[in-house]
């Protein structure tokens, strides 16, 4: 009954698919791998082996490879988007330096992953797999946002800031069913998927991962950069910034 109640109030506030959710306007007109890595860690990536995790349609492999990278893998499990980013590889004229598949067993230099680790679906399994496709020394840089707790957290289902929080997953996963026909009954199995991933969920994760954090940065909202601190972190940043390197055994 709760639940359908709160879809009730939920088609009533969105009836349509909300706009300017998430939808990466911050990077128009600048580089998104440059913003989210910094300059100086693209500049290691020259002359190297790079995996991008979590691909989609390649325009960050596409721009490793315009900034030197000697080989650009990218791993995406959707069909579509690998079809995609081929597509945009050749026409940009990097094909012969990246390749696109779901899986790979080549291993790399560096191994990148901009905007994925909120929706793997297995996270745990992830970091697994990709310790296995780093050659020794290798690192992982990655760079993922918002997480559960931001006001948009909830990416498409957050219709208002921190509605994801109070709404049920029942009410917000029929409402999306209205645009979506692709017969989702979890945030998890959604196109994309979400997995709620929180701050302190991704450092327990890599903990008990075969990496350990070399860096970990967390890039306050703006709106919100003098509330940010260690106790109001979950809901007041807006990017993690890590890099994992392989952890040395005792």
């Amino acid at each position: 009954m709760l639940a359908g109640l709160q879809y009730q109030i939920l088609m009533h506030i969105a009836p349509r698919v909300p706009e300017n959710v998430c939808t990466g306007s911050a990077y128009r007109n600048r580089s998104k791998l440059e913003t989210l890595l910094g300059a100086d860690l693209l500049n290691r990536l020259r002359g190297k082996t790079v995996v991008d995790f979590g691909c989609g349609e390649g325009l960050e492999a596409i721009e490793l490879a315009g900034r030197g990278a000697a080989r650009v893998i990218g791993i995406d499990i959707r069909e579509s988007c690998l079809q995609a980013a081929r597509r945009n590889a050749a026409a940009a004229g990097v094909a012969e330096r990246c390749t696109f598949a779901r899986y790979t067993e080549e291993r790399a230099d560096y191994i990148v992953s901009i905007d994925s680790f909120e929706h793997f679906r297995n996270p745990a399994g992830i970091l697994g797999r990709m310790a296995k496709l780093l050659k020794p020394q290798g690192e992982v840089l990655a760079a993922f946002g918002p997480t559960w707790y931001h006001p948009l957290g909830g990416h498409l289902f957050s219709v208002f800031p921190w509605c994801h929080l109070m709404f049920s997953q029942e009410a917000l996963i029929r409402w999306r069913a209205n645009f979506h026909s692709d017969g989702a009954t979890r945030f998890t199995n959604t196109d994309g998927g979400l997995n709620r991933m929180t701050i302190r969920r991704f450092e327990r994760l890599v903990a008990a991962s075969p990496f350990e954090l070399a860096s970990l940065e967390l890039a306050p909202i703006r709106r919100l950069r003098h509330l940010h601190n260690r106790l109001t972190r979950e809901f007041t940043t807006a990017v993690v910034r890590c890099r994992l390197t392989t952890r040395i055994a005792p």
